[in-house]
C-alpha cells in the first residue's frame, strides 16, 4: 500500500532518513466514500493503522490477523505474553464473547462508549488478546473514526503508538520511525491531549479500578 507523492513528501519531512510506505490521512478524508472503501480493505486483510481514538492515537490491526500483530509487538518490543485489548464490534459482541452477568451487562452499557477499558472473563481463547488466565479487554471508544472500525465486524487490537519504554504519542507527527515502517495508514486528527483510558476489572465479585 504506497503513499501519494503528496503524502511522500509529508513522511519525507516527519522521517527524513527513513523508506516509509506509511500513507496519512487527514480523518475527514479517511472517512469518504473513496477512502472508506480502501481502507476497509486493508482493516479485512491485516492491514495496520495507526488512528485517534477517544483518549491518545492507537495502533493496531484486525485480532484475527495474528501475523500482523507479531509485527506490531516486534516493533514495539513488547513482551508477547501481554495481551492487547480489542476495540469491539458492538456491546453484542461483547457480550457473545464474555461470561458476564445481567448486572455487568448494565454496568458496560452505562459506561462504554467512552475512555474506559473493561477487563473481562473471555468465552474462548484468542491469541494476543486472551490472558492465560482467561480474561480479555475491551473498548468502544466515543470516536467516529473507531465507529468506523467497528462497523468492520472485527475485533481491533488496541494499544498506544509508542515503543515500550516510550510515552504515548499525540500525534502523527511523534510516530516513532520503526513503527511508521510497518504502519499502512496513519489516520490523522492533529494533536490528541487525551490520557489513557481508565481501566475496569469486572471479573471478580467486586469492581476493580486498575488505572484511574
Amino acid at each position: 500500500m504506497k503513499a501519494s507523492l503528496k503524502n511522500n513528501f509529508y513522511i519525507y519531512q516527519i522521517f527524513p532518513n527513513s523508506i516509509i510506505d506509511m500513507k496519512i490521512i487527514k480523518v475527514s478524508e479517511a472517512l469518504k466514500d473513496l477512502e472508506r472503501v480502501v481502507i476497509a480493505k486493508a482493516i479485512r486483510e491485516g492491514g495496520i493503522l495507526v488512528y485517534p481514538t477517544d483518549t491518545v492515537y492507537g495502533i493496531g490491526c484486525n485480532a484475527e490477523k495474528t501475523a500482523s500483530i507479531e509485527k506490531i509487538i516486534a516493533v514495539k518490543g513488547r513482551d508477547p505474553s501481554k495481551t492487547f485489548s480489542v476495540i469491539a464490534p458492538s456491546k453484542a459482541w461483547i457480550a457473545e464473547n464474555s461470561k458476564i452477568t445481567g448486572e455487568n451487562v448494565k454496568f458496560i452499557d452505562n459506561l462504554l462508549p467512552g475512555p474506559y477499558t473493561v477487563i473481562v472473563k473471555a468465552k474462548k481463547g484468542m491469541p494476543y488478546v486472551v490472558s492465560k488466565e482467561g480474561t480479555m479487554g475491551v473498548r468502544i471508544p466515543r470516536n467516529e473514526f473507531c465507529d468506523f472500525i467497528r462497523s468492520q465486524g472485527a475485533p481491533f487490537i488496541t494499544t498506544s503508538v509508542n515503543l515500550s519504554t516510550t510515552p504515548p504519542t499525540t500525534s502523527v507527527r511523534e510516530i516513532p520511525a520503526a513503527l511508521a515502517q510497518i504502519v499502512d495508514y496513519a489516520i490523522d486528527a492533529g494533536e490528541l491531549s487525551g490520557e489513557s483510558s481508565r481501566v475496569f476489572d469486572i471479573t471478580g465479585r467486586e469492581l476493580q479500578i486498575l488505572r484511574w
